[in-house]
């Protein structure tokens, strides 16, 4: 007579760095919010992608330089190029360009449509199937991002602001999903630098227009477009790719519902800019909505 001893399996671990990467990501991007729209004021949206990116570029080259790692193989370098102009290039000037034809709110509710076209995505191409609770968690932290979107919504409509922000949110799931692949092959401060380097490439005829805007800038304006370069590019974007090396493309994407939730404490304590009551819940249930779609 044979006894059965039913094994208990080990519960997948959390990756602990990644989720740091992944956080440190988080904070930064949702602080770009806040210095997009005080750089704003005196730089257009190509100027401001074009300066954020030469800054990203002189760090990143700089690293790379110091790390002294192999080119990647000729077609990764392909796919890095189309990732770096759609997601530096592209989809920083779409969103830029939107935010100035719709309110905030708005803009907020359409991009935050990226992480379920990302899951979307990596679940046909990168295989990573269709996770009940990642879907899930994806609805409730997008109703959130509604709620925030209708307290901050006011009465300016445009229809190329909302085709504009289509626009950068297929760009931004694309080259996602484009990165990831690569990624398995290379490290993330070459993806990170060349992507870079691409999207400067894409935004280089912004050039005179970005020398012009500067003049009349001022030290405020140049200072945010360093940060931008320095904190939510170079660094924002390297830890993001650390993170995605090591986890998948829609449970980082995921995570990404908390940018709306950063940004409210950023435009709060440096703004002065209070928060209703609807956008705290909408906070609450973008927090809650990560919480589901990270589970197992």
């Amino acid at each position: 007579m044979s006894t059965r001893i039913a094994v208990e399996q080990p519960a997948a671990r959390t990756d602990m760095p990644a989720l740091a990467a992944a956080l440190v990501t988080v904070t930064l991007w949702g602080s770009a919010f806040v210095a997009i729209r005080a750089a704003g004021e005196t730089l257009s949206p190509g100027a401001l992608a074009l300066g954020r990116l030469l800054v990203s570029i002189v760090v990143l080259g700089t690293a790379a330089y110091i790390w002294r790692e192999p080119l990647p193989a000729r077609g990764d370098l392909l796919r890095l190029a189309v990732f770096g102009v759609l997601w530096l290039g592209v989809y920083s000037f779409t969103l830029n360009a939107a935010e100035r034809r719709v309110d905030a709110g708005t803009a907020a509710m359409i991009i935050n449509t990226g992480p379920i076209l990302i899951a979307v995505l990596a679940g046909v191409f990168l295989r990573e199937g269709f996770p009940r609770w990642l879907f899930a968690g994806c609805a409730v932290a997008f109703a959130g991002v509604v709620l925030i979107g209708l307290a901050k919504s006011d009465s300016s409509r445009s229809g190329l602001g909302f085709a504009l922000l289509i626009v950068a949110a297929a760009a931004y799931a694309t080259a996602v999903v484009i990165q990831k692949s690569v990624l398995a092959r290379v490290t993330p401060l070459q993806v990170t630098w060349l992507g870079c380097a691409a999207g400067t490439l894409a935004c280089l005829p912004f050039a005179p227009q970005l020398l012009r805007e500067l003049e009349d800038a001022g030290a405020a304006g140049t200072g945010w477009i360093v940060y931008l370069g320095l904190g939510p590019t170079a660094l924002g974007f390297a830890t993001h790719a650390y993170a995605l090396r090591r986890m998948t493309a829609g449970r980082l994407a995921s995570l990404s519902y908390l940018i709306p939730v950063v940004a409210i404490v950023f435009g709060w304590a440096l703004l002065g800019e209070t928060p209703p009551m609807l956008a705290l819940a909408g906070g609450a249930l973008c927090i809650l909505g990560v919480y589901l779609a990270r589970r197992r």
